[in-house]
Parts: C-alpha cells; sequence; structure tokens
C-alpha cells in the first residue's frame, strides 16, 4: 500500500543533494505517475531568500529544474527589475510534480491546480527545505504556495504584499522567516491584457519589499 505522504521518503541527512535524490522516488501521491520526473528546488544551501511556486509546468517537467520555461522567464524579469540576482535565491514548489491533463487535440498538456490533498501529501519536501535553507525571506508565489504553508484558509487578496509568518510548529522555532505572500508569474501571463503591467508592477513591488527584509 503506497504512503499517504512524502514524509516516509524523507532521507535523514538535511543537505540539498540527498533531499532531491531522495525525492526522485517519492511516491507520496499519485501524480508520480504521469509526471516525468520530480522536480525539485534549486539554489545555493545558504540562501537569504527563497521563492515558493505552485508546482513545475510542462517545460520543468521535462527539464527537470523549476521556473525555466514562460513563468520562470518572467519571474526573471521581475527579479530583474526588483534588482534581485537569480544566482543567490533558492527556488521551489509546493508540489514537486507536474499535475496536467492532455489536450483534447495534438500533444499539448494543459497545467492543472493540485488537489489540497496533493499539496499537503508534498509539504514534507518544502519543510524540508525550509529547514535546510533557513532562509531569512521566504517569498510565496500563488494561492496554492500560500496555503501549503499558511493554512487553507488563507487568502492571497486579502494578505498580498504583507509580511506574516509561518504558523507555529510548521518548522523548528529557530527558523522564523519574514514572509511575502505575492502572484505566481504564470497568474500575470494568464491575466487579461489590459491588467498584465500592473500585476507585473505589484509582482515588482513584492519582491522589492522581500528584498528590503533581508538583513545586511
Amino acid at each position: 500500500m503506497p504512503s499517504v505522504t512524502a514524509a516516509d521518503y524523507l532521507p535523514p541527512s538535511r543537505d540539498l543533494d540527498d533531499l532531491a535524490a531522495a525525492a526522485q522516488a517519492c511516491r507520496g501521491c499519485d501524480l508520480f505517475e504521469n509526471a516525468t520526473q520530480t522536480v525539485f528546488g534549486q539554489g545555493p544551501a545558504d540562501a537569504r531568500l527563497m521563492l515558493v511556486g505552485e508546482q513545475p509546468g510542462d517545460r520543468e517537467d521535462l527539464a527537470g529544474q523549476p521556473f525555466v520555461g514562460p513563468a520562470g522567464r518572467l519571474l526573471d524579469k521581475a527579479l530583474r527589475e526588483a534588482q534581485i540576482p537569480r544566482e543567490p535565491v533558492y527556488v521551489t514548489n509546493a508540489v514537486k510534480h507536474f499535475k496536467f491533463v492532455a489536450a483534447e487535440r495534438g500533444p499539448r498538456r494543459i497545467h492543472k491546480t493540485p488537489s489540497r490533498t496533493e499539496v499537503v501529501s508534498c509539504r514534507p519536501w518544502l519543510l524540508a527545505e525550509i529547514e535546510t535553507v533557513t532562509p531569512e525571506v521566504l517569498v510565496l508565489l500563488g494561492a496554492t504556495a500560500a496555503k501549503a504553508l499558511l493554512g487553507n484558509d488563507f487568502r492571497l487578496t486579502a494578505h498580498r504584499g504583507e509580511v506574516v509568518r509561518l504558523p507555529p510548529g510548521e518548522v523548528p522555532d529557530q527558523i522564523d522567516p519574514a514572509v511575502v505572500v505575492t502572484l505566481h508569474p504564470s497568474a500575470v501571463l494568464r491575466g487579461p491584457a489590459e491588467a498584465r503591467d500592473e500585476s507585473f508592477a505589484s509582482l515588482v513591488a513584492d519582491l522589492r519589499l522581500a528584498a528590503t527584509l533581508l538583513t545586511g
């Protein structure tokens, strides 16, 4: 009988390479069955800033790297506008496998939002990443990432751009990053054309806020 969550697949080590290797074998939910591979986070183990998205997309699923598709390119642009170099940033997703439905015509795979059960099942990997990297600032990109760590009742629209904290008990007490919740880059891309400039500006403003929270 398969494990209910990813917790059974976590290695004793909190080394990022060990976590990434173990995640490749995760069968904590059914998403592994159709995805090409696990897409784990990437970035320095001592990153001061961590960005968390929803899940890998089609390009990420094929490449095995987070944020390398259209949303990743928009994120890179937003980081440049906010004067945040991407190289020192750790980027990951709340869910590590691509969830999709096949297009009615052609080979295209269409993104499908992960269920709450799938998000909760995958959360041990995300918590292990936070525990390992111990970021000073955590930016949650989109509602799925926000609800994964702040609870299912959290509303991005009500708290976007605010500085909040993780609920007690999610990670060890000595790890207490400032948390900023903002739009996911894919939401900017999917939004109405007339609203994209404003949405992108909001994303950049929230990233700038995150940068001001970094000490030193």
